[in-house]
């Protein structure tokens, strides 16, 4: 039997550490959470995504009573910027959550099906999505999603 190590690398920096680019999109990825529905978990997510024609969209979100008919924040900003404008890649996303007492404290990373999704779009336009992960004690820097589902699934599986 062989063990197999797998490492991630990612940065932890303070907002003003952040190029300014960095630090509009996490602001937009904060005032998103606004939008956010969900009157079921109080936990509202906020996404930010940049367009490689520069273009912001941003996603909240969405509840239902019936759990599986919902959506996190980060697949809604990913699936609206693709349905809008699917020849245009996404360069950089930015997530932030907050509950009722305010922004989370330690950056919140997607969920399972949303690194399934970005994994998607990185594969498709054949590029790394850097992620900038909000929490108010730090932001987590990552390069591509890769580094947050190291044994991912695409495609080319299905051959």
């Amino acid at each position: 039997m062989k063990e197999i190590k797998i490492e991630t690398k990612m940065q932890l920096c303070q907002m003003d550490e952040l190029s300014p680019e960095q630090q509009m999109l996490v602001n937009k990825a904060k005032e998103a959470t606004a939008n956010s529905y969900s009157p079921y978990s109080k936990f509202r997510v906020g996404a930010a995504l940049k367009l490689a024609n520069g273009e912001v969209v941003t996603g909240a979100n969405q509840e239902n009573a019936s759990y599986p008919v919902g959506l996190c924040g980060e697949r809604v900003a990913l699936f609206a910027a693709q349905a809008q404008q699917p020849g245009q890649p996404v360069r950089t996303i930015a997530i932030a959550a907050r509950n009722e007492r305010g922004f989370t404290q330690e950056p919140v990373s997607p969920c399972g099906m949303c690194r399934q999704a970005i994994m998607e779009v990185e594969d498709r336009y054949k590029q790394p999505i850097e992620i900038l992960l909000y929490g108010e004690d730090g932001i987590f820097v990552v390069r591509s999603i890769a580094d947050l589902l190291p044994l991912y699934f695409v495609g080319d599986a299905l051959k």
